[in-house]
């Protein structure tokens, strides 16, 4: 079967979304594990916090690097063995006998689950062009309102089979059959490397941005875990080595050398304007689900499974969404993106609204409709934004190109579980429903301030489009 063959890009793009499932799989489903994990390995809470943030925190260091190496290398090579390492990993962390060897092979796999998610969107640029280019893109829109919705579901179901100390082990030896098989599949059905002349690693750019990044997220994780104000010091070096990163990499653009990443991407305005959309809406879109689960759970007295259940609607209407949307984003363009946006806005706000009202049993299906309108909108906006910032990049630079946008996209994953995280702590002034209620609403305030500026860029980015568009009939 050739990639020339319609089928073929497709059945391609399936063996791309699985190993995307699998990374995507091992957040939701480690946290519906940590209590079993906790009883078998006697880790403390500071060590449960790292086998999630550790994994998070190393996956958000590599997609630009992992980007560079898929374009310069190629990206079936790159897949592969990202593919390979983080089944590996999965391995390590399934035998792990204590918590900090966990913990290692947990960022073992956030490293090697980092260098997948570049090449596949530098994949869907090189297979798909045009309208196929946006169902694409809205396919692994599904993918992540599965991967979401179903973790908790298949971590919970693990446990019960195989037992307190079987069971969360099973989680990560799930990887390992997935892994083989698309590795197997990739090698006869990704497109080969192309020959190419060899290139210089930006190694010092890599070194700069990596530090860069890591003082981001690692404040960001430290903070919520331990609400310590004193982390946002970090954010000195941050822009520090932001700025460095910034000065070398634009000198190594003029003098047509080796960046890592070259800047002639941020000629495109709709690709500046996805990167700073996602590092506005990102942080609405994670930190609500996470303050939701704690309110569910402390506040109402769900168990893990209940939770998980109770905030399926938005996953259900993200993975409902993505493709809809993705099939008419080349027609309809940065008005899905408002759209998008501007739901979940409304339905954010239907949460807080109606959270007071309704009695602790009946939240779960109360919220449903609320929690369904925020997932359309946040599948309507992510695949929109996601095909839109790359539709103007040279195929070429796909991966290097996703791997920014995805950087740009992890850091808001960050941020907002940080501040809205911070927002609905801080509001926990007594026990009982009415007070989880109040820190609710205080954190979907928080969340709207975020959209707010995803809205307004958005906008901005419209009106630009429709002005150009204007000037070239003329």
């Amino acid at each position: 079967m050739t990639l020339d063959d319609q089928r073929g890009r497709w059945v391609a793009l399936i063996v791309c979304c699985s190993a995307m499932f699998m990374t995507l799989l091992d957040v939701s489903v480690t946290n519906v594990a940590l209590p079993s994990i906790s009883r078998d390995t006697g880790a403390g809470p500071a060590e449960l916090q790292w086998i999630v943030s550790g994994y998070t925190l190393a996956f958000g260091l590599v997609p630009v690097l992992g980007g560079k190496l898929g374009d310069d290398h190629g990206r079936r090579v790159m897949f592969q063995v990202g593919v390979g390492g983080f089944a590996v990993a999965s391995l390590l962390s399934g035998l792990a006998p204590t918590a900090p060897i966990l913990i290692g092979a947990r960022v073992v796999q956030g490293l090697f689950g980092g260098l997948i998610n570049p090449q596949v969107s530098g994949l869907v640029q090189q297979m798909f062009h045009g309208h196929e280019r946006g169902r694409a893109f809205g396919v692994l829109g599904t993918t992540v309102g599965l991967g979401t919705a179903v973790g908790p579901l298949v971590g919970g179901a693990l446990i019960a089979l195989g037992g307190p100390s079987l069971g969360w082990r099973l989680v990560f030896f799930l990887n390992i059959p997935i892994g083989i098989l698309v590795m197997f599949l990739a090698r006869r059905l990704l497109p080969a490397p192309t020959e190419s002349t060899p290139h210089r690693l930006d190694v010092p750019g890599a070194v700069i941005l990596g530090g860069a990044t890591f003082c981001v997220l690692f404040a960001c994780v430290q903070y919520d875990a331990l609400q310590d104000a004193r982390l946002a010091w970090l954010g000195v070096p941050a822009v520090v080595l932001g700025t460095l990163f910034f000065r070398r990499e634009r000198r190594l653009t003029e003098q047509v050398r080796e960046p890592l990443v070259d800047f002639r991407l941020f000629r495109s305005p709709s690709y500046v304007a996805g990167i700073t959309l996602a590092l506005t809406f990102f942080p609405a879109m994670a930190g609500l689900p996470l303050v939701l689960a704690i309110f569910y759970q402390n506040g109402l007295g769900y168990s893990a499974i209940e939770s998980a259940l109770g905030v399926t609607a938005y996953a259900v209407g993200s993975a409902i969404a993505a493709p809809l949307v993705g099939r008419v984003v080349t027609r309809i363009g940065r008005s899905l993106v408002v759209g998008g946006a501007v739901m979940f806005g409304i339905g954010a706000v239907g949460l807080a609204v109606v959270a007071p009202h309704v009695p602790a049993e009946h939240a779960a299906v109360a919220l449903a409709p609320a929690l369904f309108v925020m997932g359309c909108g946040q599948g309507a906006l992510i695949t929109p934004n996601q095909t839109l910032a790359l539709m103007e990049v040279d195929p070429l630079m796909g991966s290097a190109a996703g791997g920014v946008l995805q950087t740009g996209q992890r850091i808001g994953l960050a941020i907002g579980q940080a501040v809205i995280g911070a927002v609905f702590f801080n509001s926990l002034v007594g026990t009982g429903q009415a007070t989880y209620e109040t820190a609710l609403r205080n954190a979907v305030l928080a969340a709207l301030c975020f959209i707010v500026l995803a809205v307004a860029i958005g906008l901005h980015d419209l009106v630009r489009a429709r002005r150009r568009e204007r000037v070239s009939v003329r």
